[in-house]
Protein backbone atom coordinates (compact mmCIF):
# COMPACT_ATOMS: atom_id res chain seq x y z
CA UNK A 1 0.00 0.00 0.00
CA UNK A 2 2.91 2.34 0.71
CA UNK A 3 4.29 1.63 -2.74
CA UNK A 4 0.92 2.35 -4.35
CA UNK A 5 0.68 5.62 -2.41
CA UNK A 6 4.14 6.64 -3.64
CA UNK A 7 3.30 5.77 -7.25
CA UNK A 8 0.02 7.64 -7.05
CA UNK A 9 1.85 10.76 -5.91
CA UNK A 10 4.23 10.42 -8.86
CA UNK A 11 1.25 10.20 -11.24
CA UNK A 12 0.02 13.55 -9.89
CA UNK A 13 3.42 15.13 -10.50
CA UNK A 14 3.57 13.69 -14.03
CA UNK A 15 0.15 15.11 -14.88
CA UNK A 16 1.25 18.48 -13.55
CA UNK A 17 3.84 18.66 -16.37
CA UNK A 18 1.48 17.36 -19.05
CA UNK A 19 2.13 18.81 -22.48
CA UNK A 20 -0.53 20.89 -24.17
CA UNK A 21 -1.95 19.02 -27.16
CA UNK A 22 -4.08 21.30 -29.38
CA UNK A 23 -7.70 20.27 -29.66
CA UNK A 24 -7.34 20.17 -33.43
CA UNK A 25 -4.87 17.29 -33.05
CA UNK A 26 -6.98 15.35 -30.54
CA UNK A 27 -9.59 14.22 -33.06
CA UNK A 28 -11.57 15.27 -36.12
CA UNK A 29 -13.34 18.61 -36.23
CA UNK A 30 -16.85 18.82 -34.81
CA UNK A 31 -18.16 19.38 -38.36
CA UNK A 32 -17.76 15.68 -39.11
CA UNK A 33 -19.89 14.56 -36.15
CA UNK A 34 -22.38 17.35 -36.68
CA UNK A 35 -22.89 16.40 -40.33
CA UNK A 36 -23.19 12.71 -39.40
CA UNK A 37 -25.81 13.50 -36.76
CA UNK A 38 -27.79 15.77 -39.10
CA UNK A 39 -27.81 13.12 -41.82
CA UNK A 40 -28.73 10.37 -39.36
CA UNK A 41 -31.79 12.30 -38.18
CA UNK A 42 -32.62 13.24 -41.75
CA UNK A 43 -32.66 9.52 -42.50
CA UNK A 44 -34.97 8.99 -39.54
CA UNK A 45 -37.41 11.55 -40.94
CA UNK A 46 -37.13 10.52 -44.59
CA UNK A 47 -36.97 6.77 -44.07
CA UNK A 48 -38.02 5.94 -40.50
CA UNK A 49 -38.31 2.26 -41.40
CA UNK A 50 -34.55 2.02 -41.96
CA UNK A 51 -33.67 3.50 -38.58
CA UNK A 52 -36.43 1.49 -36.89
CA UNK A 53 -35.03 -1.68 -38.49
CA UNK A 54 -31.57 -0.89 -37.15
CA UNK A 55 -32.94 -0.35 -33.65
CA UNK A 56 -35.07 -3.48 -33.74
CA UNK A 57 -32.12 -5.52 -34.98
CA UNK A 58 -29.90 -4.28 -32.15
CA UNK A 59 -32.44 -4.60 -29.35
CA UNK A 60 -33.62 -7.94 -30.69
CA UNK A 61 -30.12 -9.41 -30.57
CA UNK A 62 -29.29 -7.82 -27.21
CA UNK A 63 -32.52 -8.96 -25.52
CA UNK A 64 -32.36 -12.41 -27.10
CA UNK A 65 -28.89 -12.91 -25.70
CA UNK A 66 -29.96 -11.51 -22.31
CA UNK A 67 -32.82 -14.03 -22.12
CA UNK A 68 -30.52 -16.89 -23.15
CA UNK A 69 -28.05 -15.89 -20.44
CA UNK A 70 -30.82 -15.75 -17.84
CA UNK A 71 -32.11 -19.16 -18.87
CA UNK A 72 -28.64 -20.67 -18.68
CA UNK A 73 -28.15 -19.15 -15.23
CA UNK A 74 -31.56 -20.40 -14.08
CA UNK A 75 -30.57 -23.97 -14.85
CA UNK A 76 -28.02 -23.75 -12.06
CA UNK A 77 -25.23 -25.18 -14.23
CA UNK A 78 -23.22 -21.96 -14.37
CA UNK A 79 -22.76 -22.23 -18.11
CA UNK A 80 -22.72 -19.59 -20.81
CA UNK A 81 -25.33 -19.72 -23.58
CA UNK A 82 -24.42 -20.59 -27.15
CA UNK A 83 -21.89 -18.13 -28.56
CA UNK A 84 -22.11 -17.90 -32.35
CA UNK A 85 -20.51 -14.47 -32.78
CA UNK A 86 -17.29 -14.18 -34.86
CA UNK A 87 -13.99 -15.05 -33.18
CA UNK A 88 -11.87 -12.09 -32.05
CA UNK A 89 -8.32 -12.63 -30.82
CA UNK A 90 -8.85 -10.05 -28.09
CA UNK A 91 -11.17 -12.63 -26.47
CA UNK A 92 -8.82 -15.61 -26.68
CA UNK A 93 -9.08 -16.55 -22.99
CA UNK A 94 -11.43 -19.59 -22.75
CA UNK A 95 -13.38 -17.83 -20.00
CA UNK A 96 -14.83 -15.47 -22.59
CA UNK A 97 -16.76 -18.43 -23.97
CA UNK A 98 -17.30 -20.59 -20.90
CA UNK A 99 -17.86 -18.18 -18.00
CA UNK A 100 -21.39 -16.66 -17.88
CA UNK A 101 -20.24 -13.26 -16.59
CA UNK A 102 -17.43 -12.72 -19.10
CA UNK A 103 -19.38 -14.26 -21.96
CA UNK A 104 -22.34 -11.99 -21.30
CA UNK A 105 -20.14 -8.90 -21.35
CA UNK A 106 -18.35 -10.04 -24.48
CA UNK A 107 -21.49 -10.84 -26.47
CA UNK A 108 -23.22 -7.61 -25.44
CA UNK A 109 -20.14 -5.63 -26.48
CA UNK A 110 -19.93 -7.36 -29.86
CA UNK A 111 -23.65 -6.85 -30.51
CA UNK A 112 -23.29 -3.15 -29.69
CA UNK A 113 -20.19 -2.86 -31.89
CA UNK A 114 -22.04 -4.44 -34.81
CA UNK A 115 -24.96 -2.06 -34.32
CA UNK A 116 -22.71 1.03 -34.32
CA UNK A 117 -20.84 -0.16 -37.41
CA UNK A 118 -24.09 -0.82 -39.28
CA UNK A 119 -25.55 2.56 -38.32
CA UNK A 120 -22.43 4.39 -39.50
CA UNK A 121 -22.26 2.46 -42.76
CA UNK A 122 -25.89 3.19 -43.61
CA UNK A 123 -25.90 6.97 -43.02
CA UNK A 124 -26.80 8.72 -46.27
CA UNK A 125 -25.58 12.15 -47.37
CA UNK A 126 -21.86 11.66 -46.68
CA UNK A 127 -19.17 11.68 -49.35
CA UNK A 128 -16.66 8.84 -49.42
CA UNK A 129 -13.95 10.73 -47.49
CA UNK A 130 -16.40 11.68 -44.75
CA UNK A 131 -17.74 8.13 -44.57
CA UNK A 132 -14.23 6.69 -44.32
CA UNK A 133 -13.34 9.11 -41.53
CA UNK A 134 -16.56 8.45 -39.63
CA UNK A 135 -15.97 4.70 -39.87
CA UNK A 136 -12.40 5.06 -38.65
CA UNK A 137 -13.06 7.32 -35.68
CA UNK A 138 -16.19 5.40 -34.69
CA UNK A 139 -14.14 2.21 -34.75
CA UNK A 140 -11.56 3.91 -32.49
CA UNK A 141 -14.27 4.63 -29.91
CA UNK A 142 -15.63 1.10 -30.18
CA UNK A 143 -12.15 -0.39 -29.75
CA UNK A 144 -11.45 1.87 -26.78
CA UNK A 145 -14.57 0.58 -25.02
CA UNK A 146 -13.64 -3.08 -25.47
CA UNK A 147 -14.07 -4.92 -22.12
CA UNK A 148 -10.52 -6.27 -22.34
CA UNK A 149 -9.31 -2.69 -21.75
CA UNK A 150 -10.75 -2.56 -18.21
CA UNK A 151 -9.54 -4.48 -15.18
CA UNK A 152 -12.94 -5.68 -13.83
CA UNK A 153 -13.80 -7.17 -17.22
CA UNK A 154 -10.45 -8.66 -18.20
CA UNK A 155 -10.12 -12.26 -17.00
CA UNK A 156 -6.42 -12.45 -17.90
CA UNK A 157 -5.58 -9.47 -15.71
CA UNK A 158 -7.78 -10.69 -12.85
CA UNK A 159 -6.24 -14.17 -12.95
CA UNK A 160 -2.75 -12.67 -12.95
CA UNK A 161 -3.61 -10.46 -9.98
CA UNK A 162 -4.85 -13.48 -8.02
CA UNK A 163 -1.83 -15.59 -8.91
CA UNK A 164 0.61 -12.85 -7.87
CA UNK A 165 -1.39 -11.66 -4.84
CA UNK A 166 -1.75 -8.24 -6.43
CA UNK A 167 1.91 -7.77 -7.35
CA UNK A 168 1.04 -7.61 -11.05
CA UNK A 169 -1.17 -4.59 -10.39
CA UNK A 170 1.59 -2.83 -8.47
CA UNK A 171 4.04 -3.62 -11.30
CA UNK A 172 1.50 -2.35 -13.80
CA UNK A 173 1.12 0.89 -11.90
CA UNK A 174 4.90 1.21 -11.90
CA UNK A 175 4.93 0.79 -15.67
CA UNK A 176 2.18 3.36 -16.04
CA UNK A 177 4.02 5.92 -13.94
CA UNK A 178 7.25 5.32 -15.86
CA UNK A 179 5.56 5.97 -19.19
CA UNK A 180 3.82 9.10 -17.93
CA UNK A 181 7.04 10.52 -16.52
CA UNK A 182 8.93 9.72 -19.72
CA UNK A 183 6.38 11.59 -21.88
CA UNK A 184 5.61 14.74 -19.90
CA UNK A 185 2.37 13.40 -18.47
CA UNK A 186 1.14 12.12 -21.84
CA UNK A 187 0.28 8.42 -21.90
CA UNK A 188 2.50 6.79 -24.52
CA UNK A 189 2.80 3.03 -24.05
CA UNK A 190 6.35 1.68 -24.13
CA UNK A 191 6.43 -1.00 -26.80
CA UNK A 192 9.96 -2.25 -26.16
CA UNK A 193 12.52 -2.42 -23.40
CA UNK A 194 14.46 0.80 -23.83
CA UNK A 195 17.50 -0.63 -22.03
CA UNK A 196 17.85 -3.74 -24.18
CA UNK A 197 19.45 -2.06 -27.18
CA UNK A 198 22.29 0.38 -27.77
CA UNK A 199 22.48 1.90 -31.23
CA UNK A 200 25.87 1.08 -32.69
CA UNK A 201 26.43 -1.84 -30.33
CA UNK A 202 23.72 -4.49 -30.68
CA UNK A 203 21.53 -2.67 -33.20
CA UNK A 204 22.55 -0.57 -36.20
CA UNK A 205 26.03 -2.00 -35.78
CA UNK A 206 27.21 -2.93 -39.29
CA UNK A 207 30.81 -1.88 -39.80
CA UNK A 208 31.35 1.37 -41.66
CA UNK A 209 32.53 4.96 -41.49
CA UNK A 210 30.99 8.40 -41.72
CA UNK A 211 32.57 9.94 -44.84
CA UNK A 212 30.61 13.20 -45.13
CA UNK A 213 28.49 15.45 -42.98
CA UNK A 214 26.44 18.60 -43.53
CA UNK A 215 23.54 20.29 -41.75
CA UNK A 216 21.01 17.72 -43.07
CA UNK A 217 22.70 14.34 -43.08
CA UNK A 218 25.69 12.15 -42.40
CA UNK A 219 26.84 9.84 -45.19
CA UNK A 220 27.89 6.36 -44.09
CA UNK A 221 30.05 4.10 -46.27
CA UNK A 222 29.91 0.46 -45.17
CA UNK A 223 32.96 -1.79 -45.13
CA UNK A 224 32.98 -4.53 -47.78
CA UNK A 225 32.68 -8.20 -46.88
CA UNK A 226 33.62 -9.51 -50.34
CA UNK A 227 36.92 -9.28 -52.22
CA UNK A 228 35.21 -7.77 -55.23
CA UNK A 229 32.28 -5.40 -55.66
CA UNK A 230 30.20 -4.10 -58.51
CA UNK A 231 31.45 -0.91 -60.17
CA UNK A 232 28.31 1.16 -59.60
CA UNK A 233 27.80 2.00 -55.92
CA UNK A 234 24.42 1.94 -54.18
CA UNK A 235 23.06 4.86 -52.15
CA UNK A 236 20.09 4.41 -49.77
CA UNK A 237 17.86 7.30 -48.72
CA UNK A 238 15.81 6.19 -45.68
CA UNK A 239 12.79 8.17 -44.45
CA UNK A 240 13.61 11.01 -42.07
CA UNK A 241 10.41 10.35 -40.17
CA UNK A 242 12.33 7.52 -38.44
CA UNK A 243 15.93 6.41 -37.97
CA UNK A 244 17.80 4.76 -40.83
CA UNK A 245 18.74 1.66 -38.82
CA UNK A 246 15.41 0.00 -39.59
CA UNK A 247 17.51 -1.38 -42.47
CA UNK A 248 20.26 -2.47 -40.06
CA UNK A 249 18.68 -3.96 -36.98
CA UNK A 250 20.42 -7.20 -36.02
CA UNK A 251 22.82 -9.00 -38.41
CA UNK A 252 20.25 -11.73 -39.13
CA UNK A 253 17.65 -9.26 -40.42
CA UNK A 254 19.86 -6.43 -41.66
CA UNK A 255 19.27 -5.40 -45.27
CA UNK A 256 22.46 -3.33 -45.02
CA UNK A 257 24.54 -6.42 -44.20
CA UNK A 258 22.80 -8.51 -46.86
CA UNK A 259 23.47 -5.90 -49.57
CA UNK A 260 27.14 -5.64 -48.62
CA UNK A 261 27.41 -9.43 -48.60
CA UNK A 262 26.12 -9.49 -52.21
CA UNK A 263 29.12 -7.47 -53.38
CA UNK A 264 27.81 -3.90 -53.56
CA UNK A 265 29.56 -0.75 -52.34
CA UNK A 266 26.90 0.64 -50.04
CA UNK A 267 26.29 4.16 -48.78
CA UNK A 268 23.41 5.14 -46.46
CA UNK A 269 22.16 8.60 -45.53
CA UNK A 270 21.54 9.20 -41.82
CA UNK A 271 19.31 12.27 -41.49
CA UNK A 272 19.63 15.03 -38.90
CA UNK A 273 16.93 15.06 -36.21
CA UNK A 274 15.91 18.71 -36.52
CA UNK A 275 15.24 21.22 -33.79
CA UNK A 276 13.43 24.55 -34.01
CA UNK A 277 16.30 26.15 -35.93
CA UNK A 278 15.24 24.03 -38.94
CA UNK A 279 11.85 25.78 -39.11
CA UNK A 280 12.39 27.04 -42.69
CA UNK A 281 13.95 23.86 -44.10
CA UNK A 282 11.72 22.67 -46.92
CA UNK A 283 11.45 19.94 -49.50
CA UNK A 284 13.80 21.84 -51.83
CA UNK A 285 16.48 21.81 -49.13
CA UNK A 286 16.15 18.06 -48.75
CA UNK A 287 16.46 17.64 -52.52
CA UNK A 288 19.41 20.00 -53.01
CA UNK A 289 21.38 19.74 -49.76
CA UNK A 290 20.34 16.14 -49.16
CA UNK A 291 19.79 14.06 -52.28
CA UNK A 292 21.86 15.90 -54.87
CA UNK A 293 24.70 16.48 -52.43
CA UNK A 294 24.78 12.82 -51.33
CA UNK A 295 24.78 11.63 -54.95
CA UNK A 296 27.68 13.94 -55.78
CA UNK A 297 29.62 12.78 -52.73
CA UNK A 298 29.23 9.10 -53.63
CA UNK A 299 30.27 9.77 -57.24
CA UNK A 300 33.37 11.60 -56.00
CA UNK A 301 34.34 8.99 -53.43
CA UNK A 302 33.95 6.09 -55.85
CA UNK A 303 35.19 8.01 -58.92
CA UNK A 304 32.15 7.05 -60.99
CA UNK A 305 29.72 8.97 -63.19
CA UNK A 306 26.56 7.20 -62.00
CA UNK A 307 25.10 5.68 -58.85
CA UNK A 308 22.17 3.40 -58.08
CA UNK A 309 19.67 4.68 -55.53
CA UNK A 310 17.00 3.49 -53.09
CA UNK A 311 14.27 5.58 -51.51
CA UNK A 312 12.10 4.25 -48.68
CA UNK A 313 8.62 5.70 -47.99
CA UNK A 314 8.76 9.51 -47.93
CA UNK A 315 12.40 9.26 -49.00
CA UNK A 316 11.20 7.40 -52.11
CA UNK A 317 8.72 10.18 -52.82
CA UNK A 318 11.50 12.75 -52.51
CA UNK A 319 13.82 10.62 -54.64
CA UNK A 320 11.17 10.80 -57.36
CA UNK A 321 11.08 14.60 -57.04
CA UNK A 322 14.87 14.64 -57.31
CA UNK A 323 14.88 12.44 -60.41
CA UNK A 324 12.30 14.66 -62.11
CA UNK A 325 14.44 17.71 -61.30
CA UNK A 326 17.55 15.97 -62.62
CA UNK A 327 15.67 15.15 -65.82
CA UNK A 328 14.97 18.84 -66.37
CA UNK A 329 18.57 19.75 -65.64
CA UNK A 330 19.90 16.95 -67.90
CA UNK A 331 21.76 15.39 -64.95
CA UNK A 332 22.25 11.66 -65.62
CA UNK A 333 24.01 10.81 -62.36
CA UNK A 334 21.40 8.23 -61.31
CA UNK A 335 21.66 4.92 -63.12
CA UNK A 336 18.62 3.25 -61.50
CA UNK A 337 16.15 3.80 -58.70
CA UNK A 338 14.50 1.39 -56.27
CA UNK A 339 11.43 2.48 -54.35
CA UNK A 340 10.37 0.82 -51.09
CA UNK A 341 6.68 1.37 -50.13
CA UNK A 342 6.65 4.69 -51.92
CA UNK A 343 3.70 6.93 -52.79
CA UNK A 344 4.08 9.36 -55.68
CA UNK A 345 0.42 9.51 -56.70
CA UNK A 346 -1.69 10.45 -53.67
CA UNK A 347 -5.07 10.10 -55.35
CA UNK A 348 -5.72 7.11 -53.09
CA UNK A 349 -4.47 8.12 -49.64
CA UNK A 350 -5.22 4.75 -48.05
CA UNK A 351 -5.92 4.45 -44.34
CA UNK A 352 -3.73 7.46 -43.60
CA UNK A 353 -6.21 9.63 -45.49
CA UNK A 354 -8.38 10.05 -42.38
CA UNK A 355 -5.65 12.40 -41.06
CA UNK A 356 -5.18 14.40 -44.26
CA UNK A 357 -8.29 16.61 -44.20
CA UNK A 358 -8.07 20.32 -43.39
CA UNK A 359 -9.15 20.02 -39.75
CA UNK A 360 -6.06 17.93 -38.95
CA UNK A 361 -3.63 19.52 -41.38
CA UNK A 362 -4.60 23.03 -40.22
CA UNK A 363 -3.81 21.93 -36.69
CA UNK A 364 -0.51 20.38 -37.73
CA UNK A 365 0.48 23.55 -39.58
CA UNK A 366 -0.33 25.77 -36.61
CA UNK A 367 1.47 23.50 -34.14
CA UNK A 368 4.58 22.96 -36.26
CA UNK A 369 4.93 26.64 -37.18
CA UNK A 370 4.69 27.61 -33.52
CA UNK A 371 7.32 25.04 -32.47
CA UNK A 372 9.53 25.14 -35.58
CA UNK A 373 9.10 21.40 -36.02
CA UNK A 374 6.38 18.80 -36.09
CA UNK A 375 7.39 16.83 -33.02
CA UNK A 376 7.93 13.08 -33.29
CA UNK A 377 5.23 12.64 -30.62
CA UNK A 378 2.48 13.52 -33.09
CA UNK A 379 3.75 11.33 -35.91
CA UNK A 380 4.30 8.38 -33.60
CA UNK A 381 0.83 8.69 -32.07
CA UNK A 382 -0.82 8.99 -35.49
CA UNK A 383 0.85 5.87 -36.86
CA UNK A 384 0.07 3.97 -33.67
CA UNK A 385 -3.64 4.73 -33.94
CA UNK A 386 -3.68 3.25 -37.43
CA UNK A 387 -3.01 -0.04 -35.64
CA UNK A 388 -4.41 0.80 -32.21
CA UNK A 389 -5.23 -2.76 -31.15
CA UNK A 390 -1.62 -3.88 -31.72
CA UNK A 391 0.27 -0.70 -30.85
CA UNK A 392 -1.82 0.87 -28.07
CA UNK A 393 -4.46 -1.28 -26.35
CA UNK A 394 -2.69 -4.65 -26.52
CA UNK A 395 0.61 -3.33 -25.12
CA UNK A 396 -1.23 -1.22 -22.51
CA UNK A 397 -3.09 -4.28 -21.22
CA UNK A 398 0.13 -6.29 -20.89
CA UNK A 399 2.07 -3.45 -19.30
CA UNK A 400 -0.47 -1.72 -17.01
CA UNK A 401 -2.94 -4.50 -16.16
CA UNK A 402 -0.71 -7.58 -16.32
CA UNK A 403 2.41 -5.86 -14.98
CA UNK A 404 4.62 -7.27 -17.72
CA UNK A 405 7.84 -5.59 -18.77
CA UNK A 406 8.00 -4.44 -22.42
CA UNK A 407 9.73 -7.02 -24.64
CA UNK A 408 13.29 -6.73 -25.91
CA UNK A 409 12.18 -6.44 -29.54
CA UNK A 410 14.45 -4.59 -31.95
CA UNK A 411 11.70 -3.56 -34.38
CA UNK A 412 9.55 -2.06 -31.61
CA UNK A 413 12.60 -0.36 -30.11
CA UNK A 414 13.19 1.34 -33.47
CA UNK A 415 9.49 2.21 -33.73
CA UNK A 416 9.75 4.22 -30.52
CA UNK A 417 12.89 6.08 -31.61
CA UNK A 418 11.12 8.83 -33.56
CA UNK A 419 12.37 12.06 -35.10
CA UNK A 420 11.01 15.55 -35.66
CA UNK A 421 10.10 17.09 -39.02
CA UNK A 422 10.99 20.67 -40.03
CA UNK A 423 7.87 22.83 -40.00
CA UNK A 424 8.11 24.07 -43.60
CA UNK A 425 8.88 20.61 -44.98
CA UNK A 426 6.01 18.98 -43.08
CA UNK A 427 3.47 21.52 -44.36
CA UNK A 428 4.76 21.36 -47.95
CA UNK A 429 4.54 17.58 -47.92
CA UNK A 430 1.04 17.45 -46.42
CA UNK A 431 -0.42 20.31 -48.48
CA UNK A 432 1.29 19.98 -51.83
CA UNK A 433 1.81 16.25 -52.14
CA UNK A 434 -0.71 14.49 -49.89
CA UNK A 435 -3.69 16.85 -50.17
CA UNK A 436 -3.29 18.44 -53.60
CA UNK A 437 -1.38 15.58 -55.30
CA UNK A 438 0.56 18.18 -57.28
CA UNK A 439 3.41 15.90 -58.33
CA UNK A 440 1.05 13.53 -60.17
CA UNK A 441 -1.19 16.33 -61.46
CA UNK A 442 0.06 19.78 -62.49
CA UNK A 443 3.52 19.70 -60.95
CA UNK A 444 5.23 20.27 -57.59
CA UNK A 445 7.69 23.10 -57.11
CA UNK A 446 11.22 22.03 -56.20
CA UNK A 447 14.27 24.32 -56.36
CA UNK A 448 12.46 26.80 -58.63
CA UNK A 449 11.40 24.01 -61.02
CA UNK A 450 7.92 22.62 -61.51
CA UNK A 451 8.53 18.86 -61.57
CA UNK A 452 6.10 16.15 -62.66
CA UNK A 453 5.85 12.44 -62.01
CA UNK A 454 6.06 11.55 -65.72
CA UNK A 455 9.60 13.01 -65.78
CA UNK A 456 10.96 10.11 -63.71
CA UNK A 457 12.54 8.08 -66.51
CA UNK A 458 15.42 6.06 -65.07
CA UNK A 459 15.23 2.24 -64.87
CA UNK A 460 13.31 1.45 -61.71
CA UNK A 461 12.15 -1.30 -59.39
CA UNK A 462 9.34 -0.66 -56.91
CA UNK A 463 8.51 -2.87 -53.94
CA UNK A 464 5.15 -2.42 -52.26
CA UNK A 465 3.50 -4.42 -49.46
CA UNK A 466 0.01 -5.87 -49.69
CA UNK A 467 -1.17 -4.98 -46.16
CA UNK A 468 0.65 -1.64 -45.94
CA UNK A 469 -1.52 0.77 -43.92
CA UNK A 470 0.68 3.80 -44.66
CA UNK A 471 1.51 3.47 -48.38
CA UNK A 472 -1.30 1.44 -49.95
CA UNK A 473 0.18 -0.88 -52.56
CA UNK A 474 -2.41 -0.05 -55.23
CA UNK A 475 -1.57 3.65 -54.96
CA UNK A 476 2.14 2.83 -55.13
CA UNK A 477 1.51 0.76 -58.26
CA UNK A 478 -0.50 3.52 -59.89
CA UNK A 479 2.32 5.97 -59.23
CA UNK A 480 4.79 3.66 -60.96
CA UNK A 481 2.43 3.42 -63.93
CA UNK A 482 2.57 7.21 -64.33
CA UNK A 483 6.37 7.40 -64.30
CA UNK A 484 8.08 7.90 -67.66
CA UNK A 485 10.57 5.02 -67.34
CA UNK A 486 10.65 2.42 -70.09
CA UNK A 487 12.33 -0.10 -67.80
CA UNK A 488 9.96 -0.80 -64.86
CA UNK A 489 9.72 -3.67 -62.41
CA UNK A 490 7.04 -3.94 -59.73
CA UNK A 491 7.15 -6.44 -56.87
CA UNK A 492 4.40 -6.90 -54.30
CA UNK A 493 5.52 -8.33 -50.98
CA UNK A 494 3.34 -9.98 -48.39
CA UNK A 495 2.88 -8.21 -45.03
CA UNK A 496 3.05 -4.53 -44.13
CA UNK A 497 5.05 -1.32 -44.32
CA UNK A 498 8.00 -2.62 -42.29
CA UNK A 499 7.78 -6.42 -42.14
CA UNK A 500 7.29 -6.65 -45.90
CA UNK A 501 10.60 -4.83 -46.45
CA UNK A 502 12.64 -6.15 -43.50
CA UNK A 503 12.10 -9.74 -44.62
CA UNK A 504 15.44 -11.59 -44.78
CA UNK A 505 15.83 -14.87 -46.68
CA UNK A 506 16.73 -16.70 -43.47
CA UNK A 507 13.16 -16.29 -42.17
CA UNK A 508 11.54 -17.95 -45.17
CA UNK A 509 8.45 -16.07 -44.07
CA UNK A 510 6.64 -13.69 -46.43
CA UNK A 511 6.28 -14.38 -50.14
CA UNK A 512 5.88 -11.98 -53.05
CA UNK A 513 4.14 -11.52 -56.40
CA UNK A 514 5.53 -10.51 -59.80
CA UNK A 515 3.87 -9.61 -63.10
CA UNK A 516 5.62 -7.92 -66.03
CA UNK A 517 2.44 -6.35 -67.40
CA UNK A 518 2.18 -2.94 -65.71
CA UNK A 519 -0.56 -1.74 -68.05
CA UNK A 520 -3.18 -3.57 -65.99
CA UNK A 521 -5.31 -2.23 -63.16
CA UNK A 522 -3.94 -3.07 -59.70
CA UNK A 523 -6.60 -5.73 -59.22
CA UNK A 524 -5.92 -7.38 -62.59
CA UNK A 525 -2.15 -7.13 -62.06
CA UNK A 526 -2.38 -9.10 -58.83
CA UNK A 527 -4.92 -11.56 -60.24
CA UNK A 528 -2.49 -12.41 -63.05
CA UNK A 529 0.67 -12.24 -60.96
CA UNK A 530 2.87 -15.21 -60.12
CA UNK A 531 3.21 -15.94 -56.41
CA UNK A 532 6.69 -16.79 -55.15
CA UNK A 533 7.59 -18.18 -51.74
CA UNK A 534 10.07 -16.34 -49.56
CA UNK A 535 11.45 -12.83 -49.66
CA UNK A 536 11.92 -10.60 -52.70
CA UNK A 537 15.49 -9.72 -51.68
CA UNK A 538 17.33 -12.18 -54.00
CA UNK A 539 15.09 -11.30 -56.96
CA UNK A 540 15.79 -7.62 -56.46
CA UNK A 541 19.49 -8.37 -55.87
CA UNK A 542 19.68 -9.95 -59.33
CA UNK A 543 17.93 -6.93 -60.83
CA UNK A 544 20.34 -4.56 -59.09
CA UNK A 545 23.40 -6.57 -60.14
CA UNK A 546 22.30 -6.23 -63.77
CA UNK A 547 22.40 -2.44 -63.31
CA UNK A 548 25.71 -2.30 -61.43
CA UNK A 549 28.43 -3.11 -63.93
CA UNK A 550 31.43 -5.39 -63.76
CA UNK A 551 33.24 -6.55 -60.63
CA UNK A 552 36.27 -4.64 -59.37
CA UNK A 553 38.43 -4.81 -56.23
CA UNK A 554 36.43 -3.95 -53.14
CA UNK A 555 36.36 -0.33 -52.01
CA UNK A 556 37.09 0.45 -48.37
CA UNK A 557 36.08 3.61 -46.50
CA UNK A 558 38.96 6.07 -46.72
CA UNK A 559 40.84 4.44 -49.59
CA UNK A 560 39.78 7.32 -51.85
CA UNK A 561 41.68 9.73 -49.64
CA UNK A 562 38.43 11.00 -48.10
CA UNK A 563 38.80 11.99 -44.44
CA UNK A 564 36.85 9.67 -42.14
CA UNK A 565 34.65 11.47 -39.63
CA UNK A 566 33.89 8.59 -37.29
CA UNK A 567 32.48 5.10 -37.03
CA UNK A 568 29.04 4.05 -38.21
CA UNK A 569 26.27 4.66 -37.30
CA UNK A 570 27.49 8.22 -36.75
CA UNK A 571 26.26 10.91 -34.38
CA UNK A 572 23.04 12.16 -35.98
CA UNK A 573 21.26 8.87 -35.33
CA UNK A 574 21.66 9.36 -31.59
CA UNK A 575 20.38 12.92 -31.36
CA UNK A 576 17.20 13.83 -29.46
CA UNK A 577 17.06 17.64 -29.49
CA UNK A 578 15.32 19.48 -26.69
CA UNK A 579 12.53 21.77 -27.90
Amino acid sequence: MARIEELTARIGKAFATKRHVPQSLQGPGQELYFKAAVNYWADAVKDPAKVFEQQVSYWGKALHHYIEAQQAFAKGTFEAPLDSLPDDRRFSNPLWKSHPYFNFIKQQYQIQAQAITTAVDEIDGLDEVERQRLRYFSAQIVDMMCPTNFLPTNPDALQKALETEGQSLVDGLENLVRDLEANNGELVVSLADGTAFQVGENIGASEGKVVFQNHLFELIQYSPTTEQVHTTPLLIFPPWINRFYILDLKPKNSLVKWIVDQGFTLFVVSWKNPDASYRDTGMSDYVQDGYLTAIDQVKDICDVKKVNTIGYCIAGTTLSLTLALMKQEKDKSVNSATFFTTLTDFEDQGEFGVFLTDDFVDGIEEESMSKGVLESFYMSRTFSYLRSRDLIYGPAIKSYMMGEAPPAFDLLFWNGDGTNLPAKMAVEYLRGLCQKNQFARDGFEVADHLVKLAEVDVPLCAIACDTDHIAAWKASYQGVQKMGSKDKTFILSESGHIAGIVNPPSKGKYGHWTNDDLSLSPEDWKAGAEKHSGTWWPRWGEWLASKSGKLIDARHPGDSGRKLLGDAPGTYVREHPEL
